[in-house]
């Protein structure tokens, strides 16, 4: 995330999106070339293909697409402030769709842990913690409320269209699809103009490749193998730890500061996300 905002101030957010799903596509087809033996995930299923590829259009091209114009709209906090919902939207999707269901300690879990997500998003906000999202353009909180809705489905239509399939070839036909669909979007509407110049903006690029190497490559890839051996709602809450995981690195190497609030969220969601594994 940190190498993805360094990376937009230099070659702008949506040079950056085209670019992280492309090289975590090249960083798949070597990987796979070694491990697997095939460079494409040629062997899989015409069922793999489409829901994955469904699943890679709306989490990673629609989903993205709504969260990055939220953050015009409405900021990056109010969106990420929403975003925190994704496990709750998962677990609802995922009932209806899959028929999972959660126990009562991993909906208390997943509560708890969202609840201190929420305290993390909301204090860091130039400290005027106790903004809420009120009076803002009604338009960027349902982009925002897209993106989360998004990045859920393509969770939940992931694991259907994986089934028993390798996690890490099924995360290739997703950003393959996801590429394909920001590739459509900079044709239409001209955007591909601006990608040569960014390429040529090394240091941008060696971010955009940072970020894409944990990331769409291995973040990403690790969380299918997680939502594959896990229910998505679970699966999903860890995934949300984003906010709290990064306080340290912005503490670190940002030189941030962090206030009880910050302290507090993040004893909250770990011990929320302790109880998913108990």
């Amino acid at each position: 995330m940190m190498a993805f905002e360094s990376a937009g101030k230099r070659i702008g957010s949506l040079n950056v999106n085209l670019m992280r799903l492309a090289m975590g596509a090249l960083f798949l087809s070597g990987f796979c070339l070694v491990r697997r033996g095939l460079w494409l995930p040629l062997d899989a299923t015409p069922h793999n293909w489409v829901w994955l590829s469904v699943s890679g259009l709306v989490g990673l091209t629609l989903g993205d697409m709504c969260l990055f114009k939220a953050f015009l709209l409405v900021g990056s906090r109010i969106s990420a402030l929403i975003m925190a919902f994704v496990p709750v939207i998962s677990t609802l999707i995922s009932w209806a769709f899959l028929g999972e269901l959660l126990s009562l300690r991993d909906q208390a879990g997943m509560m708890l842990t969202t609840l201190g997500i929420i305290m993390v998003v909301m204090r860091r906000s130039n400290g005027n913690a106790g903004e809420r999202p009120v009076g803002y353009p009604v338009k960027g909180l349902l982009l925002a409320l897209g993106g989360a809705t998004g990045q859920s489905v393509g969770l939940v239509f992931s694991k259907y269209g994986m089934g028993n399939y390798d996690a890490f070839a099924a995360n290739h036909i997703r950003l393959l699809a996801g590429l394909v669909g920001f590739g459509i979007i900079f044709l239409s509407t001209g955007r591909w103009r601006g990608v040569l110049p960014a390429v040529r903006r090394r240091s941008g690029v060696l971010f955009t490749a940072l970020g894409a190497f944990f990331g769409p490559f291995v973040g990403v890839s690790l969380s299918l193998y997680a939502v594959q051996h896990t229910q998505i709602g679970v699966a999903a809450t860890i995934i949300a730890l984003v906010p709290v995981f990064i306080i340290a690195p912005a503490v670190l190497i940002k030189k941030e500061r962090i206030g009880l609030r910050d302290v507090l969220g993040a004893v909250i969601a770990v011990t929320g996300s302790a109880l998913l594994f108990l």
